[in-house]
C-alpha cells in the first residue's frame, strides 16, 4: 500500500492454539474469530521459549532467547545501554509511529520501586500496582487510578499463589468482581479511554492491547462460566503410563525443586478431584478465553468506529499455551510439548489482502517471525541479525524452534532442551542436570500426525533413524545461522557484512 499501515498487535497470555472458537468450537471467541475471518490464521506456529518472559522477549526484540540471554522468566534485561537489539516499539517509534501501549509486556526491566525504560511506546497503562518490576517510566499504573479495584483483586486471589498458579488458583472460583474491575478490565478501559481521544494526525498508529489472562488463577465473572455447558467438556485422555516418562522435563524436575514442587504440589491436590471436577477446570479456562475475548471484541469495535482499520495490519498472538492437565496431570508451560509451545497467531486487515482473508498456513511459524513481518509493514529497512523471517512473503523454512532452560527459580539453570518441529514429526534434545554439568545428549522423537499427545517416544527406534537425522540436521542449521548473525554488538562492519550479497 502507498500509505503505511496501522498496526494493531493483541495478545493474551497462557492461550492455547486450540482456546480460539475457530479452532475449537467448543470455546466462544467471537472477537478473535472476528479476526481471522479477516486474515490468516499460522497453524503451526510456536513460542520460541515455553514461559512468559523469555517469550516475550523473543516477540519484541526478534531474537531467539539464547540470543536475547533472556532464558527463564528470572532473567531481565535491565541496562537500557546493553541491549541485544532494538525493540519492537522502538523501533516503530523512530520510525514516525505513534506508539500506545495497555497491558503487559513483562519486560522485567526494573527492580522492584524502580520505574523501566517504555521502549518507544508514547502512551502507556498497566494493569499492575507501581511498586513491581513491571513498572515503566510515565505510565499510568491501576493503583494510580483505581487502588481500591486492584486491592480487592489481590484479596480475591490471594490463596492463588505466586503467579496464581497453585492448584487452588486453576481450580478457581466465581469472582465477585464486575469485569472491569479486574486488571484485564482496567487494561481495557484505559485502552478505551485512548481510543476515544484519539485523533489520526500524520503518524500512523501502533497500538498494542495485550491481556494478563485466560493465564492462571480462574477467577471467572459468572457470565462467563455460564456460557459453558460441563457437559461439552470432554474428558483428557488418558497417556499409557502414570509418571512421566525419560523425558527433559522429567530430566529438569530432578534438578530443579522449583518446577518439582510446582508440578507435584498442583498435583497432590488436583489428582483427588473427580472426572466432572477436572473438566470444570478447563471449562474455567475456556471461559477465562471469552472473558478476555469480550475485551477484544469491544476494543475491536472502537477501532473500527474510529476508522483505524481502514489500511490496518493486526496482529493476534499468545506468548505461550498452557498443558491444562495432559501427561500426568501437568498443567501450566515450562515444556517443549504441542499444548505448550504451540500459540495462536494471525495477521488480518487491509494490509494483508482481501483475498487472503479466511485464509490457513502451515508453514512452520514462530513468535520471531512477527517483528520482520511488521518492519516490512511498517518500510522499515530489514535487520539482517533476526533469525525470523516475514510471514507475508513465500519463503518457508523447514521447522520451527523452541527451547527450554528451566522455569528461572533455580540457583543454577537447568541443562538446556531444544526443539525442531515441523507438521508431521518433533524432535527435542536434552541433557540432565544444570547447565555446568557435561553429560550426554539425550532425545525424544515424536510422529505427530500418528502420536499427537507425544505419548511414544520414537528417538531410539531403528526405523526412524533417517527421520531424526534429517530433522537434526535441519535443526543444526537453523540455529547455527542464526547463532552465527546475532547479536551482532559493536562489531566493526558486522551488520555491513551481514547485508552484503555475494
Amino acid at each position: 500500500m502507498s500509505r503505511r499501515p496501522n498496526i494493531i498487535m493483541i495478545m493474551t497470555d497462557q492461550q492455547r492454539f486450540d482456546a480460539m472458537g475457530c479452532v475449537n468450537p467448543v470455546v466462544k471467541t467471537p472477537g478473535i474469530d472476528s479476526l481471522r475471518r479477516k486474515g490468516i490464521l499460522f497453524e503451526q506456529a510456536v513460542t520460541q521459549c515455553p514461559m512468559c518472559v523469555p517469550a516475550r522477549n523473543s516477540l519484541m526484540f526478534g531474537l531467539y532467547a539464547s540470543q536475547t540471554g533472556v532464558r527463564t522468566n528470572g532473567g531481565a534485561l535491565l541496562d537500557e545501554n546493553r541491549l541485544p537489539s532494538v525493540p519492537l516499539p522502538q523501533r516503530l517509534h523512530d520510525a514516525g509511529y505513534f506508539c500506545a501501549g495497555f497491558g503487559k509486556t513483562h519486560w522485567n526491566n526494573t527492580v522492584k520501586g524502580g520505574q523501566g525504560s517504555r521502549r518507544g511506546f508514547d502512551v502507556r497503562a498497566e494493569g499492575q500496582p507501581r511498586l513491581s518490576v513491571l513498572c515503566e517510566e510515565g505510565a499510568v499504573m491501576m493503583d494510580d487510578e483505581d487502588p481500591e479495584s486492584l486491592k480487592a483483586y489481590f484479596e480475591e486471589t490471594k490463596e492463588f499463589g505466586s503467579g496464581e498458579e497453585n492448584a487452588l488458583g486453576y481450580m478457581g472460583k466465581i469472582s465477585r468482581l464486575a469485569p472491569e474491575r479486574h486488571r484485564d478490565g482496567f487494561i481495557y478501559r484505559k485502552c478505551m479511554e485512548f481510543l476515544d481521544g484519539y485523533t489520526p494526525g500524520d503518524k500512523p498508529l501502533f497500538l498494542y492491547f495485550s491481556l494478563i489472562k485466560p493465564h492462571a488463577g480462574f477467577n471467572i465473572p459468572p457470565e462467563f462460566e455460564e456460557m459453558y455447558d460441563l457437559n461439552d467438556i470432554p474428558p483428557l485422555p488418558a497417556p499409557p503410563w502414570s509418571e512421566e516418562p525419560d523425558t527433559h522435563i522429567r530430566a529438569a524436575m530432578q534438578v530443579s525443586p522449583n518446577l518439582y514442587n510446582a508440578h507435584y504440589g498442583r498435583k497432590q491436590t488436583l489428582d483427588t478431584l473427580s472426572d466432572e471436577e477436572k473438566r470444570r477446570i478447563r471449562l474455567r479456562y475456556y471461559a477465562n478465553c471469552s472473558f478476555m475475548d469480550s475485551f477484544i471484541e469491544r476494543v475491536l469495535g472502537k477501532i473500527h468506529e474510529k476508522r483505524l482499520d481502514e489500511n490496518a495490519l493486526f496482529v493476534f498472538l499468545s506468548d505461550h499455551g498452557d498443558m491444562m492437565g495432559e501427561r500426568d496431570g501437568r498443567y501450566s508451560k515450562y515444556c517443549l510439548y504441542d499444548s505448550s509451545v504451540r500459540v495462536p497467531l494471525i495477521l488480518a486487515g487491509d494490509y494483508i489482502g482481501r483475498d487472503k482473508w479466511g485464509t490457513s498456513d502451515g508453514r512452520p511459524a514462530m513468535l520471531v517471525d512477527v517483528l520482520p513481518t511488521l518492519l516490512r509493514a511498517a518500510g522499515i529497512e530489514e535487520d539482517p541479525q533476526l533469525p525470523g523471517s516475514d510471514l507475508m512473503s513465500p519463503n518457508s523454512r523447514n521447522g520451527a524452534f523452541s527451547e527450554f532452560h528451566g522455569g528461572g527459580g533455580e540457583a543454577t539453570q537447568t541443562a538446556p532442551s531444544w526443539m525442531w518441529r515441523n507438521e508431521n514429526y518433533k524432535l527435542i534434545l536434552f541433557r540432565d542436570g544444570v547447565i555446568t554439568d557435561d553429560t550426554p545428549l539425550r532425545g525424544e522423537l515424536y510422529d505427530l500426525k500418528n502420536d499427537p499427545n507425544e505419548w511414544h517416544n520414537l528417538f531410539n527406534e531403528p526405523e526412524m533413524a533417517g527421520v531424526k537425522t534429517q530433522l537434526l540436521l535441519d535443526l543444526i542449521a537453523n540455529v547455527s545461522t542464526a547463532f552465527a548473525k546475532a547479536p551482532a554488538h559493536g562489531d566493526y562492519r558486522g551488520l555491513e557484512r551481514l547485508r552484503k550479497k555475494a
